[in-house]
């Protein structure tokens, strides 16, 4: 059963085509990669499926339902969480205080000067809760740009599941990451997203074949090809297009 499909998604920018015909399918349950060259797309096609771009031609359907031109808060609250390729987390507050940022828009409060959050005990918990749950418990109070880079990496993909997506969107994950904390980052999606369904795009192809059930590889805005990292790696047309120049 696919959670999540594209049919006959194109995008352009001034008329410079990114993205034509893009038929993608997304099975309920899976880690589903994308990958290609710089330019190939990915990071459009996430935006198409986000909303944070509008489509010039075709549509997306998440749970059955026609998500083509929603905002992102509005896909967001029908259950798909995002990362971005750049760390996207507010700096001048607390690792605590990010993601109650995240409960309190899961749970449709919305933050005014007015509210005073801090008596709000459930909130305190569940992000608490969060916080151990992820492993940042011990940065609870830290001042997010005084974490680490894979913290605040960790603390982005915290963020997005936060609110309990049933789909959770990761645009390069691990990128700018050291050997080990790519390790730790691998072992830390598989961790926190088991029984959820992750879309990731990344470069690292040792993550990519070591996460993905199944990948999908973008060519010049189209897609090339979709399969498991088996077929991936013995696909012709594959290692003329990206591998081979990746091993070269």
């Amino acid at each position: 059963m696919n959670i999540l499909e594209t049919k006959g998604l194109y995008h352009d920018f001034e008329g410079l085509k990114v993205i034509f015909d893009v038929n993608l399918q997304i099975k309920k349950g899976e880690r589903h990669a994308i990958i290609g060259h710089n330019g190939a797309g990915k990071t459009t096609l996430f935006n198409l499926i986000t909303g944070v771009y509008t489509p010039s031609k075709g549509k997306t359907i998440f749970n059955g339902h026609d998500i083509t031109g929603k905002k992102p808060y509005e896909i967001l609250r029908l259950g798909m969480g995002r990362s971005f390729q750049i760390t996207n987390v507010f700096d001048n507050i607390t690792t605590f205080q990010n993601l109650r940022l995240a409960v309190l828009s899961k749970k449709g409060i919305r933050y005014n000067m007015f509210r005073y959050i801090g008596k709000m005990d459930d909130i305190t918990e569940e992000t608490d809760r969060i916080l151990k749950w992820v492993g940042l418990e011990d940065e609870r109070d830290t001042l997010a740009c005084n974490l680490s880079y894979g913290q605040q990496r960790n603390l982005e993909i915290s963020l997005a599941l936060a609110t309990d997506p049933e789909v959770i969107m990761l645009d390069e994950p691990t990128a700018g990451m050291s050997k080990d904390e790519t390790h730790n980052a691998v072992e830390q999606i598989k961790r926190l997203t088991k029984g959820k369904t992750v879309v990731v795009i990344e470069h690292d192809m040792d993550v990519v074949f070591s996460l993905a059930d199944r990948i999908t590889v973008l060519h010049h805005g189209t897609i090339l090809t979709t399969g498991t990292p088996g077929d991936i790696r013995e696909n012709q047309q594959v290692k003329d297009a990206y591998l081979g120049a990746l091993e070269a």
